[in-house]
């Protein structure tokens, strides 16, 4: 397929658009600008970002200041901080973890943590009971707890769902993760037993990331919102390798592997008759930490929001590690993040051109989404703007640093009319909009989005593609994705100058454009049957032109 739209330059001014009328505003990205911001976020100064750090003060004095530059107002009473009240656990290295009467080594067999304000984990004697998915879904017939009592047990859980390992069976969403197979509403729904602990099976494929994802984003002080009622929540969570899993099931005269057969063929309940000995210190410490919050206001229609949100923090940095220490999180989410500040500088620049918006553009750079999405999860729940007159979410984790596509990728394609926009301003640079290539991985439910999913307010996740406009594009991808090979969650995710950003200001127009078109319209986009979300803010039938 031929790209009709001009190949974006490298000059300092980029202008990637394909307009529907002459007089449309034509976004112009700088370029300059754009790296400026990425590298500094991305820096080694600024620590990995890590919640409640001085990594942290760094982010958000930066962003306040750029917001204030770039002519948004600040949305909480004045400020662009809205407060977010965090508490950080830190278990301790020294775990002494016994499962079926084998000692398992910290880091390299298992991670525990607990999100409870006690200075010691004390556990003796616990029960290990294998619960399948550790699912509770009605509406999919499905309970793995069904008559169970979990009072004093340990779940031992798989992850992801059932349809993963059986995609044609027409369980669960088939190969597309649903959110049963998320490890957080595996540690929620074991709360809601009332078991005393869940340790989730890591295991590569299902998971779609290796264990030194989980070891790193596990270990050291792990991040709760300090109001979320954690009273209810297991004494313990965390994960054990596959093979460590194997081994406890082999002492307990089972076979892990059979056992999770026939997890995916029904609900299962499977006694080890065998028990867990968990002993580590735990220290809690609470520090606010904050969202960066910047409004645009519209000008007929200025109560209603369109959010933008993007997560500025990563995971810090780790003293124990030799040589680096940083995890500058570069791809994630610095690029996020200067995705937004570009937006910003753009849709004030269309407004000073004579184009306002009718709804308010409201940006929302979040804290704590490495920890659980907790900045989102805390705005959603204290939202600075009503969640009623919030029209739509777009979300922005990482951009396209893989050079220009053919194809426009919606994270869980098909979840809402909101995709109808992104679709359209596709199509218009000549771009095919499709879904993920790995909706195994359950990337629609990872991000800060899915906080305002769940609330019923439309969200969307976008942007990269899998095709290539061209063999020399094709050829620089295959580079890049081998320089970036592991640095997910690890030190090596830092800035390259060599990255070729005309991808990334391809994908920055889409979401220009699409933003503009429902700023500027009466529409408010709901969820498609099918989806989860469908009961809390359903399809309006939107015919777009």
């Amino acid at each position: 397929m031929r790209l009709i739209v001009p190949l974006c330059s490298a000059a300092l001014l980029i202008g990637c658009t394909q307009q529907s009328h002459e007089t449309q505003y034509q976004a112009k990205f700088d370029e300059q600008l754009f790296r400026q911001d990425f590298k500094t976020l991305a820096s080694d100064e600024f620590e990995g970002r890590a919640p409640t750090t001085h990594g942290e003060k760094l982010t958000i004095d930066y962003l306040s200041n750029a917001f204030a530059q770039i002519g948004f107002a600040p949305a909480a009473n004045g400020s662009y901080l809205q407060k977010v009240p965090m508490v950080s656990f830190t278990p301790s290295e020294d775990q002494q973890v016994t499962l079926a009467g084998l000692p398992l080594q910290y880091r390299k067999d298992v991670v525990l943590t607990s999100r409870h304000d006690v200075p010691e984990v004390a556990i003796e004697n616990a029960p290990l009971v294998f619960v399948g998915y550790g699912i509770n879904a009605p509406e999919y017939d499905w309970n793995d707890y069904q008559g169970l009592d979990m009072k004093g047990k340990i779940a031992v859980i798989l992850v992801n769902d059932p349809g993963f390992a059986a995609p044609d069976s027409g369980k669960f969403g088939g190969k597309a993760m649903t959110y049963y197979g998320r490890w957080s509403y595996k540690y929620e729904e074991a709360s809601r037993q009332g078991a005393l602990g869940a340790i989730i099976i890591h295991d590569t494929a299902p998971a779609s990331y290796p264990w030194s994802v989980v070891e790193n984003s596990w270990t050291g002080p792990m991040q709760e919102l300090a109001d979320n009622g954690a009273d209810y929540r297991i004494a313990v969570e965390g994960w054990m390798t596959k093979d460590a899993a194997e081994q406890v099931f082999k002492a307990s005269g089972l076979d892990l592997q059979a056992a999770s057969e026939r997890a995916v063929h029904g609900p299962i309940q499977l006694p080890l008759e065998q028990t867990a000995a968990i002993h580590f210190n735990n220290h809690a410490e609470y520090a606010d930490s904050y969202n960066v919050v910047a409004t645009l206001k519209g000008t007929d229609a200025a109560a209603e929001q369109i959010l933008l949100t993007s997560h500025w923090d990563h995971i810090g940095k780790d003293d124990s590690l030799d040589g680096d220490q940083i995890f500058n999180g570069a791809m994630d989410n610095a690029a996020g993040v200067s995705g937004l500040l570009a937006l910003a500088r753009q849709m004030v620049a269309a407004q000073k051109a004579g184009q306002p918006l009718k709804r308010s553009i409201t940006i929302v750079v979040t804290t704590g989404e490495e920890q659980g999405l907790l900045g989102s999860r805390y705005y959603a729940a204290h939202p600075l703007y009503p969640l009623q007159d919030t029209v739509a979410v777009f979300n922005m984790d990482t951009t396209n640093v893989f050079g220009r596509t053919k194809d426009y990728t919606i994270i869980g394609k098909g979840q809402s009319e909101l995709e109808l926009y992104l679709e359209k301003a596709a199509g218009e640079m000549q771009r095919t909009a499709t879904a993920e290539a790995h909706p195994e991985s359950g990337g629609y439910f990872r991000s800060d989005h899915f906080s305002f999913a769940k609330y019923g307010v439309p969200a969307v996740f976008a942007g990269g593609g899998s095709e290539p406009v061209d063999q020399a594009t094709a050829d620089y991808r295959e580079k890049m994705e081998q320089l970036g090979q592991g640095c997910y969650h690890n030190t090596c995710d830092e800035y390259h100058e060599e990255w070729n950003l005309a991808g990334t200001f391809e994908d920055l127009t889409v979401y220009f454009n699409a933003i503009r078109q429902l700023g500027n319209s009466q529409d408010r986009p709901g969820y498609y049957p099918g989806s989860e979300f469908y009961q809390l803010r359903p399809a309006t039938g939107i015919k777009l032109k």
